[in-house]
């Protein structure tokens, strides 16, 4: 799974897939990228960059379900890759826009996560990302909620552990005490409603679910002049 800023690597070819309405994403430099996410420009930044699609384009989902019905039981599994090629051009200069087409950044999303992108598409702010790219934890509530809340049909309530609760969902081993995670999903919540003043997520008064309710996340006029 992508890890670290690592996740902005699919955020960012989701989005391109969805404006250029096409499986083939292309983009002319490395600064297109880093303009997006608000991240700085240079060799070593672009190397790291190189090295980021490297991991994603490796990377695997699985998933799968286990079903019992009488006397019979399935096991039923499936996996998908983000990408089923990637060509990307590496020059001292990033920024340096290039002299023809045959050079562009081509990118071929897999079918899977094409059709994952066309089928159920989630309005999620790339302002919003940016602002908390240095922040994975927090960037993993805020995408999870973009999509809880722009799906919800009504309030909603999501425990916070069990099987399937949100420790699970977002896999935040390393806080797997409740105390401490109930601790830190109040602080990264706090950031989220910072960009995202209506927000609709609440801790319920027992601290053991978390409520959400129908909403879009797009962040304010004066937060994006900012």
């Amino acid at each position: 799974m992508p890890f670290g800023q690592d996740r902005l690597v699919p955020i960012f070819l989701a989005t391109l897939a969805v404006q250029q309405k096409s499986q083939i994403i292309r983009f002319r430099t490395a600064a297109e990228m880093h303009e997006s996410f608000g991240m700085q420009t240079g060799g070593k930044e672009y190397r790291r960059l190189v090295a980021a699609f490297e991991r994603v384009f490796g990377a695997t989902i699985f998933f799968g379900t286990d079903t019992l019905a009488g006397r019979a039981s399935l096991v039923q599994r499936s996996r998908f890759n983000f990408m089923r090629e990637a060509q990307i051009w590496y020059t001292r200069a990033p920024d340096q826009r290039l002299l023809s087409a045959e050079f562009e950044n081509v990118i071929v999303l897999s079918d899977e996560f094409y059709q994952e992108l066309v089928a159920h598409p989630v309005p999620n702010d790339l302002e919003a990302v940016k602002l908390l790219a240095a922040s994975p934890a927090v960037l993993d509530l805020y995408m999870w909620l973009s999509y809880r809340c722009f799906r919800a049909k009504g309030v909603e309530t999501i425990p916070l552990f069990g099987e399937f609760g949100l420790a699970n969902q977002i896999g935040t081993v390393e806080y797997s005490r409740p105390r401490r995670f109930r601790g830190m999903i109040e602080q990264w919540l706090a950031s989220i409603r910072a960009i995202w003043p209506e927000c609709p997520a609440r801790m319920t008064s027992d601290g053991q679910s978390i409520a959400i309710a129908p909403a879009t996340p797009v962040l304010p006029a004066d937060a994006r002049s900012g």
